[in-house]
């Protein structure tokens, strides 16, 4: 069974926070995810000039996941038991692969301290 919530606008949507890269980055969309047997939160973003470095994303997913993964899981009262960020240079649909496609992410355990980097 595959259960998917997505909870993000049609469009994506300008993110105002600083990244050390200096990417323009626009969130694509929030989906909540029970399929592994507990509650995952993805926060899916856009970062058109990825391709050129993507090797610097990792900081990038670090910062996207302090300052907008924790807020909006605060404001909506969740608290998944993962939280995977991800950045591609364009919209691929969740599931599915494009091979054009350059995209990175990471999972994250939640803490009082914030964002806990999980390495798969």
């Amino acid at each position: 069974m595959f259960a998917v919530a997505s909870l993000a606008a049609a469009a994506p949507a300008a993110v105002q926070v600083a990244v050390p890269s200096g990417r323009q980055i626009a969130l694509q969309e929030v989906l909540l995810d029970d399929t592994p047997g507990a509650l995952w939160a993805r926060f899916r973003f856009l970062a058109p000039d990825l391709a050129a470095a993507p090797a610097r994303a990792g900081e990038d997913l670090d910062v996207l996941c302090r300052e907008v993964a924790l807020p909006y899981l605060s404001s909506h009262d969740l608290s998944p038991a993962r939280v995977v960020v991800s950045l591609a240079d364009r919209a691929v649909p969740f599931g599915e692969s494009d091979p054009e496609a350059t995209q990175v992410f990471e999972a994250y355990r939640l803490e009082k301290t914030g964002c806990v980097w999980e390495g798969f």
